[in-house]
């Protein structure tokens, strides 16, 4: 398993104005858990970034050298980094301690390999069930990925849990007839379907009709308070005199 190294010191402060604060230098708190305790660290933020982006997406051991009055070194995994919730800027690291002799429980991505066969020939569709598996192993065991080959399955295989070839000493800590991947048919639309889905999709010819009762009101409600534009305001001005000239002959 790939190892690295990173320095952080020891801190006592702790507390979110003590925290803000340590932001405002480009520095990052965190706290590294394990052994029964837990050690409230400080490091550069920007140095923790570039290893970050280093690493992602894989389990890296990270041998932190803590500066405490001396040298301690400890290898952790991080456990959980926690972000601003607008711009996604790193706020916070919690590293989890590890003993090389002892099994721990970590998340391990699945990757895909090839193209089925029922996908290239005969146009089925691939099913990624799970991006990534949940296993238990040694620390120095831990695989960066786990891969898993469908190109030679057809329309209706799978490949379960139980048929992924692993190397000694890792567990897979879900059920074992779970389907990591399968091909399943196309989706076929039969003639009908479609051109009911055709007529459905033919926009709507809107006539002019005659309010139904009630519906008069509200359009006027609706329409009060815009503005009007200025040749429909001038329109209107020259009819009213017209419809007073009809009256007046009436009589």
């Amino acid at each position: 398993m790939k190892e690295i190294s990173f320095k952080v010191q020891a801190r006592k402060e702790a507390g979110k104005q003590k925290a803000k604060k340590f932001r405002t230098r480009g520095l990052l708190p965190g706290v590294v858990y394990g052994e029964g305790k837990s050690t409230p660290v400080v490091f550069n933020a920007h140095e923790f970034e570039n290893l970050y982006h280093s690493i992602r997406g894989e389990n890296v051991l990270i041998n932190l050298d803590i500066e405490n009055g001396g040298r301690d070194t400890q290898k952790t995994l991080i456990r959980e980094i926690q972000r601003e919730p607008v711009w996604g800027r790193i706020l916070h690291v919690d590293f989890q301690h590890v003993s090389l002799s002892k099994k721990i429980t970590v998340k391990v991505p699945v990757h895909i390999i090839g193209t089925a066969v029922g996908v290239k020939d005969t146009g089925g569709i691939l099913q990624h069930t799970f991006r990534e598996l949940e296993i238990s192993c040694l620390p120095t065991e831990i695989p960066q990925h786990i891969d898993v080959d469908v190109s030679q399955l057809k329309i209706g295989d799978s490949i379960h849990v139980r048929d992924l070839k692993l190397p000694e000493g890792i567990q897979v800590l879900v059920d074992g007839d779970l389907s990591v991947a399968s091909v399943v048919p196309p989706t076929i639309i039969k003639e009908g379907e479609l051109e009911a889905a055709a007529e459905v999709a033919e926009p709507e010819v809107i006539t002019e009709r005659k309010p139904a009762e009630g519906e008069e009101a509200e359009e006027g409600a609706e329409a009060k308070g815009k503005e009007k534009k200025p040749a429909e305001a001038k329109a209107e001005k020259k009819a009213e005199p017209a419809k007073a000239e009809k009256k007046e002959e009436k009589k």
